[in-house]
């Protein structure tokens, strides 16, 4: 029976996609050959939904009007995009949900006929913002599939199921077709492997809409008697694009629209497969690129980078030979760190030190001073505060016009710093040792204790003139008045996450005891977690990092 296009049926969506997904995971991976034949479509597309259906799923606990929920199914999948597939199916359901949700909040149209116009209005949409987020479309990819169940879905009679039935329909046969537009298809004898992913999605929609799934795996049958043998052709030592960047940069950023506009120019101009997709405040960016330090710097100059992660497309050392004298040449690590203790600690770890006071930011020049002082033609820089984004980048900018060859790892906390400094390995290839460094910066969730200066209101609610206050990620989680309290659920919360290793920097204001307490918290409630403390000597009670 047919069902209206109602928050249900968008739940019900993201049931049967992510089933259907799982299911075609393997073989939308071994068909992938375009950009890049890393095997990974249906994974990357695969996590994509899961995000969005988590966040469909936390949006149905109350009861959310259909624009609300497409909405969280758009925006779960933005901050869980994967790939340059994922990425283009984050904005497909961006356009939806912008269509859909054009009259905030509305309750649906209330009729069949109605709910079968937006609908088809919502695919259009979807199919005009997908094409615009990727800076150079190329047909015979998702994007020729989109638009062609799009176009379809126009002009189909009867109500949802049926829109949703036709766009499904000319989506297939527009994913046959893609051997015909696209030469490494071609030559791979298979279909796109995108394109196959959203025939699957577009599959669960019209099962949730008309209750009836559509038969078999269409994309299979879609790829049948083109994916001669499918596993051969996702082999790891083969590269469609052998001459194409050798890092993948995935981030989600926080930025303007005007600084995006300026971002896209300049990561276009450092690599290829750029989709960059969302809206509001909130974008994903992907690109494959050469430098991966490059393309973190320009989201740190556009805004507030932060999920940052870099993948390597495989062993390319002969591609990049010519840079074989990198290998070899000396590098060294500035970092910027609040406390003497702390500067100890970095310096011990080989780093050059800027030390800061509270309320005393370094400026341009003296970070710019601090990359020269390290005497060496690769740095690596670790600013480890949020507020100091600009003035690293334009000190990088300064010694990059002397010569020097400069990577910001994005870190927003000294605990971030000390991550990256953990696996920094100098012998190494410098674009190889920015992305280790970047990785394990990004993989540390950090938080802090400190203490109100005055009455404000926070995202926790009103604080008071000494209260305690539980930092996680930079937003206020937890007021209180105990130390100890705040810190074991500052910590209880972060590790709610998971995590293998907890990192305590104690500041100079930090109780006596406190470091012993959280200790021995962390190895009677969370087994198999590892405690590391550092003496910081910062100002406040306490930071934390959680890997």
């Amino acid at each position: 029976m047919p069902h209206p296009l109602d928050a249900a049926a968008v739940r019900n969506w993201c049931v049967q996609a992510l089933d259907d997904l799982g299911r075609a995971r393997e073989t939308i991976d071994a068909i992938n050959v375009y950009p890049v034949a890393d095997a990974d479509t249906g994974t990357n597309l695969y996590l994509t939904v899961e995000s969005a259906a988590r966040a469909v799923e936390a949006a149905c606990a109350g009861e959310p009007t259909p624009a609300q929920a497409v909405r969280a199914m758009a925006h779960g999948a933005l901050i869980g995009a994967r790939g340059n597939s994922g990425t283009i199916l984050a904005q497909l359901l961006r356009g939806m949900a912008e269509e859909i949700g054009a009259d905030e909040d509305a309750e649906g149209t209330g009729d069949a006929e109605g709910d079968a116009e937006l609908l088809r209005r919502a695919l259009r949409r979807a199919a005009v913002a997908a094409r615009a987020a990727v800076a150079h479309p190329v047909e015979g990819t998702v994007l020729t599939v989109a638009e062609a169940a799009a176009e379809a879905a126009r002009s189909a009679p009867g109500d949802c199921a049926a829109v949703a039935r036709a766009a499904w329909t000319a989506a297939r046969t527009a994913l046959e077709a893609t051997p015909d537009q696209l030469p490494a298809l071609s030559r791979a004898g298979v279909v796109d492997a995108g394109g196959y992913g959203l025939v699957t999605v577009l599959g669960a929609l019209v099962g949730a809409l008309s209750g009836e799934r559509p038969g078999g795996p269409v994309a299979e049958r879609a790829a049948r008697g083109r994916a001669r043998t499918p596993r051969a052709v996702a082999d790891p030592g083969h590269d469609c694009a052998a001459d194409g960047p050798a890092y993948e940069v995935v981030y989600l950023l926080e930025a303007d629209d005007d600084a995006v506009a300026a971002l896209r120019a300049r990561l276009d101009a450092l690599g290829d497969s750029l989709v960059v997709v969302g809206g509001d405040g909130l974008w994903n960016v992907h690109v494959h690129v050469d430098d991966a330090g490059a393309a973190v710097e320009a989201g740190i100059e556009a805004g507030r980078p932060f999920r940052v992660r870099i993948t390597h497309f495989g062993d390319r050392a002969d591609r990049h030979a010519d840079r074989a004298a990198d290998h070899t040449a000396p590098r060294a690590v500035v970092a910027v760190v609040p406390g003497d203790g702390l500067a100890e600690l970095y310096a011990a770890a080989g780093a050059t030190v800027v030390t800061v006071r509270p309320g005393e930011p370094p400026a341009g020049g003296e970070l710019a001073q601090a990359l020269r002082r390290a005497n060496a033609p690769e740095i690596v820089l670790l600013p480890n505060d949020p507020e100091l984004r600009h003035t690293a980048a334009a000190a990088a900018e300064q010694a990059r016009s002397e010569g020097l060859r400069v990577a910001i790892i994005p870190t927003r906390s000294p605990v971030q710093g000390i991550a990256a400094l953990a696996v920094h390995e100098p012998d190494r290839r410098f674009d190889e040792d920015v992305v280790a460094m970047t990785s394990a910066a990004g993989a540390t969730r950090y938080g802090e204790l400190s203490v109100a200066e005055r009455q404000a209101w926070t995202t926790a609610g009103i604080c008071q003139a000494g209260d305690v206050l539980g930092l996680i990620e930079g937003d206020v989680a937890l007021i209180g008045t105990a130390p100890d309290e705040v810190a074991v659920a500052v910590l209880d919360r972060m590790l709610a996450a998971g995590g293998e290793l907890v990192t305590l920097v104690v500041g100079a204001d930090a109780p006596e005891g406190l470091a012993e307490h959280l200790e021995d918290h962390v190895r009677r409630t969370h087994l198999a977690v590892d405690t590391l403390v550092y003496q910081g000597r910062q100002s406040g009670p306490l930071l934390i990092g959680v890997e």
